[in-house]
């Protein structure tokens, strides 16, 4: 049985608002899982990474920063197995996620990617779309200001002002959904999959789940949400991931609201640290010790 060596990259604390002990809990989960299955793990930092100090059979890793995101692709390029991939990472970015789930008519709320510079209004008055949510286009939520909700197409306004101000050029731009806010986890090529409702756990980041209200356990074919959230991590690229869905509280559609590589799995993670590390090993197809980056220098 061959020991493979698995390099895990944990995740910079200015991508885990709120939850830095949450990601660093699931981190540690994953590693303690391959190490029961034999494997050894080195540890590394995101600023560890981009020295390309690393020297594996696979890499697991919850990196977001774009320096992060470019080392991972070059790995993958050189033939090492990595979860998530870098460009799955890349295509959870707030404007190609929008891109892609729109093209994969997977369910999903109206949604414009409008340039922060012009009036939203008229574009808004277009679609149809009244209340709304207002996001950074260029890449992962870090800050409570990256998404904003507005009431009415009136007060979008100011927010695109303060996006244009602070330097975000794109926003994206959904509709609001009422119904029942319902979140979820799932590891791809497993029979992983757990949702539930956050606002009953008090699970959040910035409180923006209450928007909705308590959820009042409107009827919705969970084994539906489930293939959808299995199809449009398929669209991504991802096989670690989780994210948010509303179910209407008219016809009981689900629909996605937002898609995420590798979440903090908190109500869940003793679960599913066994699914991730399963997804890992079996992601690895070469020898032991096969992959190794030019100028790898030193080891965790």
């Amino acid at each position: 049985m061959h020991t493979y060596i698995v390099a895990g990259i944990r995740r910079d604390p200015r991508f885990s608002p709120h939850h830095e002990a949450n990601d660093e809990a699931i981190f540690r989960l994953t590693a303690e899982a391959l190490r029961a299955r034999g494997c050894t793990v080195r540890e590394y930092t995101e600023v560890d990474l981009w020295a390309e100090a690393v020297s594996a059979d696979a890499v697991f890793g919850m990196a977001r920063d774009p320096r992060s995101i470019r080392c991972l692709q070059r790995m993958e390029d050189g033939g090492l197995p990595v979860i998530n991939s870098g460009y799955a990472i890349a295509r959870c970015g707030r404007e190609p996620m929008t891109r892609l789930l729109t093209e994969a008519d997977l369910p999903h709320p109206r949604s414009l990617i409008l340039p922060t510079a012009d009036d939203p209004v008229p574009a808004l008055a277009s679609a149809a779309i009244d209340a709304c949510w207002m996001k950074r286009a260029d890449g992962h939520v870090v800050g409570a200001g990256d998404v904003t909700f507005a009431a009415s197409r009136e007060a979008t306004r100011e927010v695109f002002r303060r996006l244009s101000d602070g330097g975000i050029r794109t926003a994206v731009v959904n509709e609001h959904l009422t119904g029942d806010l319902v979140k979820f986890y799932g590891v791809a090529g497993t029979d992983f999959f757990y949702a539930f409702y956050p606002t009953a756990t008090h699970h959040g980041k910035f409180g923006l789940e209450q928007v909705n209200g308590p959820a009042r356990g409107i009827a919705y074919d969970a084994d539906a949400l489930r293939t959808t959230c299995h199809r449009a991590a398929t669209v991504l690229g991802l096989r670690v991931y989780g994210g948010d869905c509303i179910v209407s509280d008219t016809d009981g559609l689900v629909r996605l609201i937002d898609f995420n590589d590798w979440p903090s799995f908190a109500p869940c993670r003793e679960a599913a640290a066994p699914f991730i590390a399963s997804c890992i090993i079996g992601s690895i197809g070469l020898r032991p010790g096969s992959y190794a980056p030019s100028g790898a220098s030193s080891q965790k």
